[in-house]
C-alpha cells in the first residue's frame, strides 16, 4: 500500500479517512461492521481483507461461533446469487 499511497496520496487518505468512519461505532456497533466486513471480503474472496477484519473482529470480541456464522452467512449468499442468476440461463 506503501507505494500506491506515495503515487496518489490524496486518493489513498481519503479512502484511509472513509474507511475509518465507516467502520467506527455508530448505529452498528464496530463489532457487528467487522462481522459484515468479513462476510463481503469472503464473498469478494480478498485474502488481505479477511486478515485485517479478522484481527480487529477478534479484537471487538467477536468469538469462533460468530466467525463461523458468518462464513456460512457469506456462503449462503453466494450460492442463492448463483441460483439467482442461474435463472437467467433458463
Amino acid at each position: 500500500m506503501g507505494d500506491l499511497g506515495k503515487n496518489a496520496e490524496i486518493a489513498m487518505k481519503a479512502f484511509q479517512e472513509f474507511d475509518k468512519v465507516a467502520l467506527e461505532d455508530g448505529a452498528i456497533p464496530k463489532k457487528f461492521k467487522e462481522l459484515i466486513a468479513i462476510a463481503v471480503a469472503l464473498t469478494t474472496q480478498c485474502p488481505y481483507c479477511l486478515e485485517i477484519h479478522k484481527k480487529k473482529a477478534v479484537d471487538t470480541g467477536a468469538s469462533k461461533e460468530e466467525l463461523a456464522e458468518v462464513t456460512f452467512i457469506a456462503e449462503a449468499l453466494r450460492a442463492g446469487a448463483a441460483v439467482v442468476h442461474g435463472t437467467h440461463i433458463m
